[in-house]
């Protein structure tokens, strides 16, 4: 796609193309948003181009342009109740399914997709369950995000972990430490962390992990007796009896958890 900054006339076969589906739909979608874009200036419309080959460069690549070329994945299915053998009514048995999200966790390059994976799936779900189903999926779907910090940001993530569950969907998120979580998310971190049910420590050595979940464990009550004794010329003795907080696990304990234990 051309664009020439000292001819703002000049016409490259996009344009031609846009221009034939503007003569018959000129109200499509398309064509209202390339109208737009048509607003700009030669040379703010080359930065936008340059921008955008920049955004699409992974595509260039032939292997990537024939997995995204069609969908067969189906995720809008998932949550629901497809039964084994439908000619038999007695056979309440229904199909599970089980798709796996493998990429490289060294390599960033395709993150996008994992991303993308995830975001079409969450919306196309939620849709499904309020257009189809009233609101839950009949069938429950559990992802399992794992090493969560090396698939990029999931869009919208804060909002939909405070949404999902009520459509029978729920996301288990994998992190190493939470200082993983601030640096992808920023100011969205802690809205996550709050949204999500439960959250399962395995152990770590992060600082800021280590520290936040001291806080959140809290204090225990315990029973603390002192005594003295003094010897001399006027001995005397003394109980003292008094109740104080201590930390129900503090930073060095959970820093050398045990690795076949867990807090929940």
């Amino acid at each position: 796609m051309e664009v020439r900054e000292d001819d703002e006339d000049f016409e490259n076969p996009v344009d031609m193309m846009f221009k034939e589906l503007k003569k018959k739909n000129p109200n499509h979608f398309a064509v209202r948003q390339y109208t737009k874009f048509k607003l700009s200036a030669g040379k703010t419309a080359k930065s936008i181009l340059v921008s955008c080959g920049a955004r699409l460069a992974p595509f260039d690549i032939q292997e990537l342009r024939e997995i995204t070329a069609y969908d067969e994945l189906a995720l809008d299915t998932l949550g629901d109740k497809i039964l084994l053998h439908p000619e038999d009514p007695k056979d309440e048995r229904y199909r599970k399914t089980a798709p796996f999200l493998i990429m490289s966790d060294t390599d960033s390059t395709f993150n996008f997709l994992i991303s993308m994976v995830y975001s079409q799936l969450f919306n196309l779900l939620c849709e499904k369950a309020d257009d189809e189903y009233g609101g839950r999926l009949p069938v429950h779907v559990r992802c399992l995000i794992d090493e969560a910090a090396n698939i990029g940001q999931i869009p919208n993530l804060e909002k939909l972990v405070a949404t999902i569950r009520s459509r029978e969907i729920s996301a288990c998120l994998v992190w190493q430490a939470k200082s993983q979580i601030k640096a992808i998310y920023k100011d969205n971190a802690d809205t996550i962390v709050g949204n999500v049910d439960s959250q399962i420590f395995l152990g770590g050595s992060e600082p800021t992990t280590l520290k936040e979940l001291n806080t959140a464990l809290g204090k225990e009550t315990i029973d603390m007796f002192n005594t003295s004794d003094t010897r001399g010329y006027s001995p005397s003795y003394g109980t003292n009896y008094q109740k104080t907080g201590h930390d129900l696990a503090s930073i060095d304990e959970l820093a050398v958890l045990d690795g076949g234990k867990c807090i929940l």
